[in-house]
């Protein structure tokens, strides 16, 4: 099996005199970290490149500026609102699964359990994310988007291997995958892409209040873990027979 794993929002509480960025919405109010499971990656790459193809071609598409960057690298955030509807429509039709834990940014929580660090952080999430994931399979291989120094090889194995000690310690069950780990460039694999635009949808609606994009696509999101809405666990499990929903969860601003 192939788990592909990819961020929406940004790691960043403070400027560099430490003053909160958050209150002053320069930078999101949470961080999202999950993952796209496909046993058949040449599928969506096929897809994907079909849909590249077609936009090259594509003359009423050729006057804007964004989509050079599209024929190189689809990314949600960026990408034409033209472009945006072609890319979902294939999501749709795709054979895949998702799963997503969504991290509200408190910065005395950011000081206290991850000592002010990005990387930290990102483990953490990466660890929350597979504790339950990685003893399904014989072999798997692993793909992260490549995040600066927040994202390494070394430091995502370190994560990858705790998730592994905390399900081993919870169940007594030793877990005998075999599990690669590889950080690649999104334009270089195209299921990052993927789920780039899949997380961007879970986080428009914590953003943005916006349902839009997730209702559309909320059958490929198997598990939604909000692990720091305290006030409403341990109802913060959201899955497509309990889709997501924001009369559900708790204010993103409470």
């Amino acid at each position: 099996m192939n788990y592909y794993v990819d961020e929406s929002g940004d790691p960043v509480y403070f400027n560099k005199k430490g003053k909160d960025l958050i209150k002053s919405g320069k930078v999101s109010k949470v961080f999202i970290v999950g993952y796209l499971e496909t046993g058949d990656p040449n599928r969506i790459t096929k897809r994907l490149r079909k849909i590249r193809n077609d936009i090259k071609n594509d003359v009423y598409l050729k006057g804007i500026p964004s989509v050079k960057k599209s024929l190189i690298h689809f990314h949600a955030k960026d990408d034409c609102v033209e472009v945006r509807e072609k890319v979902f429509k294939a999501i749709y039709e795709m054979d895949i699964k998702v799963f997503v834990v969504v991290a509200r940014k408190d910065p005395g929580q950011f000081r206290k359990k991850f000592n002010c660090k990005p990387s930290k952080m990102y483990e953490y999430l990466v660890e929350k994310l597979f504790e339950n994931r990685l003893h399904l399979y014989s072999e798997i291989d692993i793909y992260f988007s490549k995040m600066g120094n927040v994202v390494r090889e070394t430091n995502m194995k370190t994560a990858i291997n705790q998730a592994k000690t905390i399900f081993e310690n919870k169940w007594s069950s030793k877990n005998k995958t075999k599990i690669r780990v590889f950080v690649q460039e999104p334009s270089q694999i195209m299921p990052l892409q993927v789920v780039d635009y899949l997380l961007w949808a879970v986080n428009r609606v914590y953003e943005r209040k916006d349902m839009r994009h997730y209702n559309y696509i909320k059958d490929k999101i198997i598990l939604i873990q909000d692990i720091f809405d305290v006030k409403k666990y341990p109802k913060t499990y959201y899955t497509p027979k309990n889709p997501l929903d924001i009369k559900k969860m708790s204010p993103i601003d409470s």
